[in-house]
């Protein structure tokens, strides 16, 4: 069985990162630092993200327990395709409701921070739709770890909550634009 610890799991994402983001800068020859910084809260969404559908919960020693794979114990996949049966399949009431309530609030950044750092999300179905698609595979990502489900649920729920997040920022947006109309005038 290999494990691959939440530390480990962050600092490869945050070298992937640099490298990336250093590489595009290099070809460019310039550094938009306003643009850096709005792809920073892009990292920090996907970062989260990963903390909170990867690693489990529950704590090992006071730390975050690893990601587990094992070929032995790869088949059969945890797939649940039947929408909403496996989100009540918990013993404690309180936990269906975090699990819910987690899944939605979990994806709300994303449906904010893609129209911001990415102008051409200018649409609700875009915005919605590549919420959609960082769930979708993140459910396909966690199938052949031990311990670890994919689930249509997670899936709705995570979509559900993009889409709040854009419904925050459009309400955000017009907003602003509110505010600035008296002074252009």
């Amino acid at each position: 069985m290999k494990s691959i610890s939440f530390a480990a799991g962050e600092i490869l994402l945050a070298v992937i990162w640099i490298v990336i983001r250093v590489s595009l800068c290099v070809y460019r020859r310039r550094i938009d630092w306003k643009r850096e910084i709005k792809l920073l809260l892009m990292y920090v969404n996907i970062a989260v993200i990963i903390r909170y559908t990867l690693y489990p919960f529950d704590r090992l020693n006071g730390s975050v327990r690893p990601l587990l794979f094992s070929r032995a114990r790869v088949f059969p996949l945890r797939l649940n395709l039947i929408p909403f049966v496996g989100i009540t399949n918990y013993d404690l009431k309180r936990d269906v409701y975090i699990n819910i309530i987690g899944n939605v609030v979990m994806f709300i950044p994303t449906g904010v921070v893609l129209p911001v750092v990415y102008r051409n999300m200018d649409k609700a179905w875009k915005v919605i739709g590549t919420g959609a698609l960082m769930s979708l595979c993140i459910e396909l990502i966690q199938l052949p770890f031990y311990g670890r489900t994919s689930d249509v649920d997670d899936l709705i729920l995570n979509t559900a909550g993009c889409a709040v997040g854009y419904v925050i920022y459009v309400l955000a947006r017009s907003r602003v634009m509110r505010s600035r109309k008296p002074e252009q005038v």
